[in-house]
């Protein structure tokens, strides 16, 4: 367990200031939670299975979840450190799910009209088959981990440490 690192703040009480940031920071765990448990199910609903690269997100998911339960029944620097590179691994995977995606549509597209060229046939590759920024919600939800993992109080070191045994998720 880690101490409450956030009394040295100088905005407001010291104590008030902590207590806000506690509770943004459960908020963005609960948040990032809900959407990985929503991006699970809607891949599932929309049959996101047939071909192993579309296994890629579920399984960076599921990890996701065993990171955040982790993390909630044991909050410490262990678990910071892993959600915060799972986090980067989330954003990787939703900047490799879009060039997939806009590959996949730039192939269907050249099969359909092989003529076309220019905007549009851009606006057609990102408009096509397959949701081109629809892997996007993965770096968004890397993006909310690492808000989460911002200045974490299991990170701080003994300097950051102040007598008091608050955990923080």
């Amino acid at each position: 367990m880690c101490a409450n690192a956030f009394t040295f703040m100088t905005v407001g009480t010291p104590v008030r200031e902590s207590e806000t940031l506690a509770s943004i920071r459960k908020l963005l765990l609960g948040t990032l939670a809900v959407g990985i448990f929503g991006t699970v199910g809607e891949l599932i609903l929309l049959r996101h299975i047939d071909k192993p690269a579309q296994w890629i997100p579920l399984v960076m998911l599921a990890a996701g979840i065993v990171v955040i339960a982790w993390h909630t029944a044991s909050p410490g620097r262990a678990s910071v450190r892993t959600l915060q590179a799972l986090m980067v691994v989330f954003i990787a995977t939703g900047a490799l799910g879009v060039a997939l995606h806009y590959d996949g549509n730039v192939d269907f597209e050249r099969e359909l009209s092989p003529a076309e060229h220019g905007f549009e046939f851009l606006r057609k590759t990102v408009a096509g088959a397959t949701p081109v920024l629809a892997p996007g919600s993965m770096t968004l939800l890397g993006l909310v981990g690492f808000a989460h993992t911002y200045r974490h109080p299991c990170l701080a070191g003994a300097a950051g440490k102040t007598g008091s045994q608050e955990t923080q998720l």
